[in-house]
C-alpha cells in the first residue's frame, strides 16, 4: 500500500510531511511527523515517553519537553484538546495514545506496520528511491545495479525520469526561515537566531542564487502561514525552514528545501554535530541546499563553503550575545526612549564583543561586531572612526568577511576616500552578492556622494528583491527628485514606524523644497516630537502661527543652537534649516563645521541642498571633499 494514511478525517502524507484536511494543507517538522508514524503504528496502545525519544532522536540526548512541543504541534494541527482528547491522549507519567481511527489513505481497513516502520526509519528524502529500487531489485539483476547508479548521480536528469518524478523548474531565489528554537528555553532564542543568520550568510555568498535578507525573513518568526503565501510575499522560488536544538556541547539542526510554488518537498536532513565545528556545519547545510536546488558555483564560492575552523565555545557563545543585543539596539531605535535603550543595547553588545576577542583573539567576526556596536551607541562619526583598526584586526584574520569590508568603507567615506569607499564597498558585494545592507550602503553612496544616480536606482532596485519587507525605494525616487513618488512612500512609512524619526525628516525636505510650507512644518515638528524635543516642535508650532514659515524656521535654528551646546546636533542638519531658510551665510558657516567635523560631508547630491548648489561656496566646498562638481547621473 501507499504510505500515506488518514486518521479521522485528516490525510497524512509522511513524504511532504503534511497533514490535511478539507483542501487545508498543515507542514510540520519532520522530526513532529515521526512521532506521528511512532504513534500510528501503535495506534490505540500507550506508547511510552522512552520508547518515543530512543525511535525519533536515536543518536542524540534530547528533553522531554521537545517531546511535549512536539505532540503540542501536532495536537494544534488537529484541532486537539490534551483534557479532552479526541486524537492523541496523554498517559500520566508514562507516555501517549493515538485514540483516533487509523487507515490506509486507500480505504483498506488495516494499516502495513512493517511499511509504516520503514516510514519511520527512513529520511523524507529517500523514500520514494527506496520503493521505486525494492519494485525491480529480483527481477531485474545487474540491470538495475546500472540504474540505481543513474539514480545516485542523477546525470543528465535521467534520475529524475526513472523515478517519475517531475523535473523542477530552476530555483534562482531563496527564503530562510527562522530556524524554530527546540530546547524549550526561550533564553536560548539568540542561538536559534544566531544561527539562522549565518545561515543566511553562507548562502548569501552564492552569486546565482537571490537570499531574502535577515531583516525580512524575521517577520516570519513563529507564523504559522503556508509556505507558497510566504514565498509569494517575498518573491522567491525555494524556502528553507528547520529548527535547531542545542544539548549540552552538541547542536543538531534539521532543515529541508520547499519548493514553493508547488509546496513540494525537495530535500530533508538532520546534522547533529559537536558546537566546536558548529561553522563547519553551516557551511555543511549551505553547500547541500546548492547541491540540491543544482546551483552553479564558482571554484572560489565552492572553496569558500569548504574552509572553517573549529571555533572556541566561550568565544563563539559571546559573539551570538553580542549579536543578539546588536540586533537589540538597531531595534530600539524605533521605541520609546529609543536613545537611552539604544545606548544600553549597544554597551551590552560591545561587550559581549570584547570577552569573544578575549576568549578567542583568532576569532575575527567579534571584531566587526564591536564597530557595529560603536555604530549603534553613537551618532557621532568621531566614534565610528575610533573604532576603525577593530576593521583592519578583523580583515587582518580573514579577509573574506564581507561585513568588515562594508564597515571600512563607511570609515573610508568618512575620511573623504571616495574610491577607496567604493572599493570596500564592491568587495564587500563581491564576498556576499545577497547582502543587502552592502547593496543599500553603496546606492547611498552612489546618489549622495558620487551624485551617480541613475547607478544608485539600480542598486536600490537589487536592495528591495533582497530585502522586500522594508522599503528602499522611496530614497530612490527622493534622490532623483521624483517627489510624488518618494512622498507617498515616505508617508507609508511612518505610519509602519511610528517611532522613527527618518520618514518625518525626509517629508519636511519634500514639502520645504516644494514651497509647501504649512507641511514642512508639520513633519519638523513630527519629527522634535519623536527625537523627544517636544519643546521645539512646539516652539516652531507657535512661531509659525504668529509670524509664518520664515519665523518658524528661525525659532527652528535657534532651537537647535541652543540644543548643541548640550547634545550632539548634527551640523549638516542645521545648515540644511538655514539652506531652507535662505541665509545662506548662516548655512555655509554650518557646513564648515560639518567638513571638519567629517559629519555629512557624504550627502552633499542630496537634495536638501540644492538650495544652496548655485552658489561658489558650495561648489569650493564639492572640491576640497574630492567629489565631482555636478551629477554624472
Amino acid at each position: 500500500m501507499d504510505g500515506d494514511f488518514r486518521i479521522g478525517s485528516w490525510l497524512v502524507q509522511p513524504s511532504l510531511n503534511t497533514i490535511a484536511q478539507n483542501g487545508t494543507s498543515n507542514r510540520v517538522e519532520p522530526k513532529v511527523m515521526e512521532v506521528l508514524l511512532c504513534l500510528a503504528e501503535h495506534a490505540g496502545e500507550a506508547v511510552p515517553k522512552e520508547k518515543l525519544l530512543r525511535t525519533v532522536w536515536p543518536d542524540t540526548f534530547v528533553s522531554d519537553d521537545v517531546l511535549k512541543r512536539s505532540v503540542s504541534e501536532l495536537r494544534r494541527v488537529f484541532g486537539d484538546d490534551a483534557h479532552e482528547s479526541k486524537v492523541i491522549e496523554t498517559i500520566h507519567k508514562r507516555g501517549y495514545r493515538l485514540v483516533a481511527a487509523v487507515r490506509p489513505a486507500n480505504g483498506h481497513s488495516q494499516l502495513d506496520l512493517e511499511k509504516l516502520q520503514t516510514l519511520i526509519t527512513e529520511a523524507p528524502q529517500t523514500r520514494l528511491a527506496t520503493r521505486k529500487w525494492n519494485v525491480g531489485l529480483g527481477a531485474l539483476g545487474i540491470v538495475v545495479v546500472i540504474c540505481g547508479l543513474l539514480l545516485a548521480t542523477n546525470v543528465g536528469g535521467i534520475g529524475d525520469r526513472l523515478l517519475g518524478r517531475t523535473a523542477l523548474p530552476p530555483i534562482g531565489s531563496l527564503a530562510v526561515l527562522p530556524l524554530q528554537n527546540l530546547s524549550g528555553d526561550p533564553s536560548q532564542d539568540y542561538f536559534a537566531n544566531g544561527m539562522t543568520e549565518e545561515l543566511i550568510t553562507e548562502l548569501s555568498r552564492l552569486s546565482s542564487l537571490r537570499v531574502i535578507s535577515r531583516t525580512s525573513v524575521m517577520r516570519y518568526k513563529n507564523a504559522n502561514r503556508p509556505l507558497p503565501d510566504i514565498a509569494r510575499e517575498l518573491g522567491v522560488e525555494g524556502i528553507v525552514e528547520g529548527s535547531v536544538l542545542r544539548s549540552a556541547d552538541r547542536v543538531r539542526i534539521t532543515a529541508q528545501l520547499i519548493y514553493a510554488p508547488q509546496d513540494k518537498n525537495i530535500w530533508a536532513q538532520s546534522y547533529e554535530r559537536d558546537l566546536h565545528d558548529v561553522l563547519a556545519l553551516q557551511s555543511t547545510v549551505a553547500s547541500t541546499i546548492a547541491n540540491a536546488i543544482q546551483l552553479q558555483m564558482t571554484p572560489s564560492e565552492q572553496a569558500q563553503l569548504r574552509i572553517s575552523r573549529p571555533v572556541n565555545l566561550a568565544a563563539h557563545e559571546a559573539y551570538l550575545q553580542g549579536q543578539y543585543h546588536l540586533q537589540q539596539a538597531n531595534g530600539v531605535i524605533f521605541k520609546k526612549d529609543k536613545g537611552k535603550l539604544t545606548k544600553m543595547e549597544a554597551r551590552r553588545a560591545e561587550e559581549y564583543f570584547r570577552l569573544a576577542i578575549q576568549k578567542d583573539p583568532d576569532y575575527a567576526p567579534p571584531y566587526v561586531g564591536v564597530w557595529d556596536a560603536s555604530c549603534a551607541g553613537s551618532v557621532e562619526p568621531g566614534d565610528w572612526t575610533a573604532a576603525k583598526p577593530m576593521l583592519l584586526k578583523a580583515l587582518s584574520i580573514d579577509e573574506s568577511l564581507a561585513e568588515a569590508h562594508r564597515g571600512l568603507a563607511m570609515v573610508l567615506r568618512l575620511e573623504l576616500d571616495w574610491k577607496g569607499a567604493e572599493r570596500e564597498n564592491l568587495r564587500a558585494i563581491q564576498l556576499e552578492p545577497s547582502n543587502a545592507d552592502a547593496h543599500n550602503d553603496y546606492a547611498n553612496l552612489l546618489s549622495n556622494a558620487e551624485g551617480r544616480v541613475g547607478e544608485a536606482t539600480r542598486e536600490y532596485e537589487l536592495v528591495q528583491s533582497m530585502d522586500p519587507k522594508n522599503d528602499h525605494m522611496a530614497d530612490a525616487f527622493y534622490e532623483m527628485r521624483q517627489y510624488v513618488r518618494a512622498e507617498e512612500l515616505y508617508k507609508s512609512q511612518s505610519q509602519m514606524r511610528p517611532s522613527d524619526f527618518g520618514p518625518h525628516m525626509q517629508l519636511a525636505n519634500i514639502y520645504a523644497l516644494t514651497n509647501r510650507h504649512a507641511e514642512a512644518i508639520a513633519e519638523w515638528q513630527k519629527m522634535g516630537t519623536v527625537l523627544e524635543y517636544k519643546d521645539t516642535a512646539e516652539a516652531m508650532g507657535r512661531a509659525y502661527k504668529a509670524a509664518g514659515y520664515r519665523n518658524a524656521l528661525r525659532i527652528f535654528t535657534k532651537q537647535l543652537e541652543q540644543s548643541s551646546s548640550k547634545a550632539y546636533i548634527p551640523p549638516w542638519f542645521i545648515a540644511s534649516i538655514y539652506g531652507h531658510l535662505g541665509d545662506k551665510d548662516q548655512a555655509f558657516a554650518w557646513l564648515e563645521k560639518a567638513f571638519k567635523a567629517r559629519d555629512g560631508t557624504d550627502t552633499l547630491f542630496d537634495p536638501m541642498w540644492d538650495p544652496l548648489r548655485s552658489d561658489p561656496r558650495f561648489k569650493d566646498l564639492l572640491r576640497r571633499v574630492g567629489l565631482p562638481l555636478s551629477s554624472t547621473g
